[in-house]
């Protein structure tokens, strides 16, 4: 099958896309998924300079690089959230604006439609992101919260993705979403309450990253197995949970790399996901796109990780079998 091993760049957004590019080729990388900040891919420019998407395109091939996916997870995230300074530091100037909550999210909003267009351009049929959400705040129900709030929240999901979607659809593009903490879908019922809101609309599915499964229990190959249809990306990122007694699956305000938490993001093959079984959830269901690594470990060198991930993606991706085991016994072929 041999799936394209990729690089998200959004962790690297420090490097100019041509060193992340020669770096990555040198890593044995087959692909760069290109974050839409930094100026890995810039979706104004993409849209306003005719041979933008065709330079780019150049710079990967010279390194003999390819792209099947782009991601604006910042821009997402703003447009269901409740807006606040915070939003200012991870969002393009012309889209914050004056900051005005309700403008900022209209902005990020036409943006995201801006994506799918210069995904498009580019040649890519999957822009990977974040929704945001009005209603992560009411995770823990004490206050107690009426489940008509709830409610409001997945109505403004299909109010706002809607328009984004039509977009989306236009473009020949899907929207996955990475499911995580503070967006509208962080878990398995929450997925399927997204797509419920969003009346099975196939442009939306997901981009399917276990490490944020993992810390909350979940088993990801469940995942997998319940939205076999909706798999539209895979990171392949990994997460470690230490609870010791004294830590706490909540983090207790601690940010990430503090030892003192309960958990935290590893590189691959060094935290509790079990790839090989991911491996063969996504044979079952067919997907062959991309095994994209999205690299994050506080405590280990980022170079010396990169290289380490691709070359653990590609021990651990096989190809499923062709026939049964025992096939060569089953007279009735004979």
């Amino acid at each position: 099958m041999a799936r394209p091993v990729t690089m998200f760049t959004g962790q690297w957004a420090d490097l100019p896309v041509e060193e992340l590019a020669r770096k990555f080729s040198e890593y044995d990388f087959d692909g760069l998924e290109l974050a839409c900040w930094g100026d890995h891919f810039e979706v104004d420019k993409a849209l306003a300079e005719g041979d933008y998407c065709a330079k780019k395109r150049e710079t990967l091939e010279k390194y003999n690089l390819g792209a099947w996916a782009i991601s604006n997870h910042l821009v997402g995230q703003a447009v269901l959230d409740n807006i606040d300074e915070r939003h200012q530091a991870i969002l393009p100037p012309y889209v914050w604006g004056d900051g005005d909550p309700a403008g900022v999210n209209a902005r990020a909003a036409e943006e995201l439609m801006n994506t799918a267009r210069a995904a498009q351009k580019l040649g890519v049929s999957v822009v990977n992101g974040f929704t945001g959400s009005s209603i992560w705040h009411l995770l823990y129900s004490f206050p107690p919260v009426p489940g008509e709030w709830i409610d409001a929240g997945f109505r403004l999901l299909a109010e706002r993705f809607h328009p984004i979607l039509d977009v989306f659809a236009e473009c020949g593009v899907k929207f996955a979403l990475e499911v995580h903490p503070t967006e509208i879908a962080f878990d398995l019922y929450t997925a399927e309450r997204a797509i419920e809101a969003l009346g099975g609309r196939e442009e939306f599915g997901f981009n399917f990253d276990p490490s944020h499964l993992l810390w909350q229990g979940i088993d990801p190959v469940e995942f997998i197995r319940r939205f076999p249809d909706r798999i539209y990306h895979v990171h392949m990122k990994d997460a470690i949970v230490t609870l010791d007694g004294r830590t706490g699956i909540l983090a207790s305000h601690l940010n990430f790399g503090d030892p003192r938490r309960g958990w935290d993001f590893s590189s691959l093959g060094h935290g509790g996901v079990d790839f090989e079984e991911v491996i063969r959830a996504l044979n079952q269901i067919g997907y062959k796109g991309p095994l994209s690594v999205e690299w994050e470990d506080s405590g280990m060198d980022r170079d010396h990780g990169a290289q380490e991930s691709c070359d653990f993606v590609r021990r651990t991706d096989f190809e499923p079998s062709q026939v049964a085991f025992d096939a060569a016994f089953d007279k009735e072929d004979q």
